[in-house]
């Protein structure tokens, strides 16, 4: 009940950012907020299972943000999220939506190949066959030709990835990288996040795998030069062929580039450094993840990584304000001299980048915030697609989605095309889990009533697996998204709890592009089909006993 009435004055402090007069908002998140609670509390009640879930119940954010003061007349209704993070206005020519794994993996390796200044990566791993060796060999092409220029090389290499999931394995992510760093010792970085709560005993009893259970480093991010790729898809071949991602592209972004720069080299501080020995060590003077002391290295870890949204929100609202003061004073000017310069000036921003960061173990919160508001926000007749390659929501998502008025078509991977499918071990019946959970909030869909509000599509495709996740927002009444998330967040309690993750919230006026974003979405959903009752039936979603009574226990983790 505590977590109720926090989430209640948490809702009531939002609702004092966004537009008012639309349908008295204020006053609908208040009564929202009370009917999230009684709703919380009759599943309770009736869903004796969650008992079992503890940690299902999520703690309320902490909003420390001040109000923007600077929103012109006609701006879009989500402005209010650059009071937590930088907003980026661009144009939408510079956003391409891209829609197959041998695509996205062509443009990796075209992007290394003419990247001058600086390549950042930021995945959960690489990979170790012949496609992820042709990715080092373009990376390592590329480096040699910047030692033989003329001028000294300004070219700089960062990797990051999680130390775990790189470690697996004799050969692994990092006797991939090894051979970089040994032959260009003074341009490439590589550095492996190490999750501090894997510490102690724990790490010392949990074995290779499961070890990746606790905390990961999910981060997304492929920039090379002012261009930025955005995805939840790793560097693996799985990924560069037959696994569905989405994909988006932003050239010539420089400040959104130097953004996530900043933010891979924060995280890339504070995780242990690959040697070219195949040994790692911390950045000196810097808190060791899981010997040193752990409230120290992550009180250090909040401080440095909103010292980078800071001020780069700070940045931002310097150059919204002189952007917006120099249009009113001297407009005039400015077109006489956009005529005679127009290759120079930049065209006028018609859709803006939002990064929405989630770093529970460093109580960094936004994307958890942004997330709950958009579902809380939508109204009747707004219709949400939401798509996820392991459905697992929240406790606090599942209650917006039955709690709220929009339309939602949610999009989740079959047993046969999600990731663990036929994989030895206990990790095998992970499929069947998530078919269990799917059907427990189906089972809560039908008992609400809501089966035409709230759909369920299941993603099939032979010979393929799913992998997709991000969020399309239609507005009532209109037949395209103004909308979209995009990055690594699943929607799970992994993702809002335990790892790093990173996507953004790309708002946009731009017809063409909301083309883009829908053309995506129905893609995706085209190789779909409605989850009805008849859908559990099949033997194929037959779960056996003791995975119904295993998968409350462990959901948290998976």
């Amino acid at each position: 009940m505590a977590a109720a009435a926090g989430g209640a004055a948490l809702w009531r402090r939002l609702s004092a950012w966004l537009p008012r007069g639309r349908l008295g908002l204020a006053a609908l998140l208040g009564r929202l907020s009370d009917r999230l609670s009684r709703g919380r509390d009759r599943r309770a009640r009736r869903s004796s299972w969650l008992l079992l879930a503890p940690l299902l119940t999520p703690p309320v954010p902490v909003i420390t943000a001040s109000p923007c003061s600077l929103c012109p007349e006609g701006a879009h209704r989500f402005q209010w999220i650059r009071n937590l993070v930088p907003e980026f206005g661009i144009s939408s020519s510079h956003v391409k939506v891209l829609s197959s794994p041998a695509e996205f993996y062509e443009l990796l390796k075209v992007q290394i190949k003419t990247a001058q200044r600086r390549v950042v990566m930021a995945s959960l791993y690489l990979g170790t066959g012949l496609l992820e060796q042709e990715l080092v060999d373009c990376l390592e092409e590329t480096l040699e030709k910047s030692l033989q220029a003329k001028q000294s090389s300004n070219l700089r290499v960062s990797i990051l990835l999680d130390y775990t999931r790189g470690s697996r394995g004799r050969k692994n992510s990092r006797t991939m990288l090894i051979p970089l760093l040994q032959r260009f010792p003074e341009q490439v970085r590589v550095s492996l996040f190490h999750t501090p709560n894997l510490r102690g005993l724990l790490r010392l009893l949990i074995p290779e795998r499961f070890n990746e259970t606790i905390g990961l480093q999910h981060i997304k991010v492929y920039l090379f030069d002012d261009n930025v790729i955005l995805s939840g898809a790793n560097l693996s071949d799985l990924y560069f062929t037959n696994r569905q991602d989405r994909y988006v592209l932003l050239q010539d972004s420089p400040e959104i580039a130097d953004f996530f720069t900043e933010l891979v080299d924060a995280i890339g501080d504070l995780s242990l450094q690959l040697q070219r020995d195949d040994t790692v060590r911390m950045v000196e003077g810097m808190v060791h993840p899981y010997q040193g002391d752990k409230m120290a290295y992550c009180e250090i870890a909040n401080r440095r990584v909103m010292e980078v949204i800071n001020s780069a929100r700070t940045r931002q609202e310097l150059l919204h304000a002189k952007t917006f003061h120099s249009s009113q004073q001297g407009s005039s000017s400015l077109s006489q001299q956009g005529s005679q310069a127009s290759g120079g000036l930049r065209p006028e921003p018609d859709t803006w980048i939002y990064p929405l960061i989630q770093m529970k173990p460093f109580g960094i919160q936004i994307d958890e915030m942004v997330t709950e508001t958009l579902l809380t926000e939508a109204e009747r007749d707004a219709r949400i697609y939401l798509t996820t390659g392991y459905f697992n929501l929240t406790q606090a998502y599942m209650d917006l989605i039955l709690g709220t008025r929009a339309e939602y078509r949610i999009l989740l991977a079959s047993p046969e095309v999600n990731g663990f499918f036929g994989a030895k071990g206990v990790a095998g019946a992970i499929p069947a889990a998530y078919v269990y959970i799917e059907h427990q909030f189906y089972s809560e869909v039908c008992y609400l009533h809501q089966q035409e509000r709230v759909q369920l599509q299941e993603y099939s495709r032979a010979g393929w697996t799913f992998h997709a996740k991000g969020l399309w927002l239609y507005l009532a009444g209109s037949d395209l998204p103004c909308l979209t998330l995009i990055g690594s967040p699943n929607f799970g309690y992994r993702s809002v709890h335990r790892d790093l993750e990173a996507q953004v919230a790309i708002v946009t006026e731009n017809k063409a592009l909301q083309q883009q974003l829908h053309q995506e979405q129905e893609q995706l959903y085209l190789s779909s089909g409605v989850v009805s009752s008849s859908t559990f039936e099949q033997p194929s979603r037959y779960v056996k006993l003791w995975v119904k009574l295993v998968t409350p226990l462990i959901k948290n983790f998976f």
